[in-house]
């Protein structure tokens, strides 16, 4: 039998012995395979791992998040309190604000008892309790107000600032303050006036008698 091209015999292949270049060639071959086939299974895994990471990461992020801005501001309270020999206080708010701080600080002539909360709308509200505080740190802690009016709230007098629109003061353009015979007490914030009423009649429900 001939080719039909080169006119020369065709002869069978099969079962013909390897030559050393074809098994050469076929081990070469080979190898070249399992290279890529290795190659690839490296990259697939890389890939596995790498989502692998990303996924645990992003669950840790969202789970962790919301615990991170929330601040038993009671049980600091408590602590507080032993520390400082003095009721602080830690008024009742509603279940749908939290609180993103909470604790002591201040100098040798005021310690602040500070809390500060987030309402449903994203707004802030703090409450500062001065100890023995002074006209010095009210001034301070109010950026130098200049006048205010009295108004009755949960039975309590506050004196209110009201700024709004004067940015120089930032987020004190609104604050409530009274007093009792120990401490001196700040409102302040970006909440809706109802919020500060809310929280000015927790307050004051937590209050000794006022200052004479």
């Amino acid at each position: 039998m001939t080719d039909p091209v080169t006119g020369r015999p065709i002869v069978a292949e099969l079962g013909r012995p390897e030559t050393p270049q074809e098994k050469a060639d076929r081990i070469a071959e080979n190898r070249r395979k399992r290279r890529a086939n290795q190659t690839t299974r490296n990259l697939v895994l890389s890939l596995v791992a790498s989502m692998a990471i990303v996924m645990f990461l992003v669950v840790v992020t969202v789970r962790e998040e919301p615990d991170d801005l929330l601040i038993d501001y009671r049980a600091s309270a408590v602590e507080a309190e032993g520390g400082l020999g003095q009721q602080v206080l830690a008024p009742d708010v509603p279940e749908d604000w939290v609180s993103n701080r909470a604790d002591l600080s201040g100098d040798a002539t005021v310690i602040e008892w500070y809390i500060g909360f987030i309402t449903p709308g994203e707004r802030f509200l703090a409450l500062v309790q001065g100890f023995d505080a002074n006209p010095t740190w009210l001034a301070d802690e109010l950026r130098q107000p200049r006048s205010s009016e009295e108004v009755e709230i949960g039975g309590v007098v506050w004196s209110l600032y009201d700024r709004r629109g004067n940015e120089a003061v930032g987020n004190r353009q609104y604050a409530l303050v009274t007093e009792t015979a120990t401490s001196t007490v700040v409102l302040y914030g970006t909440a809706t006036e109802a919020e500060f009423a809310q929280l000015a009649t927790a307050v004051a429900a937590e209050l000794p008698e006022p200052a004479e």
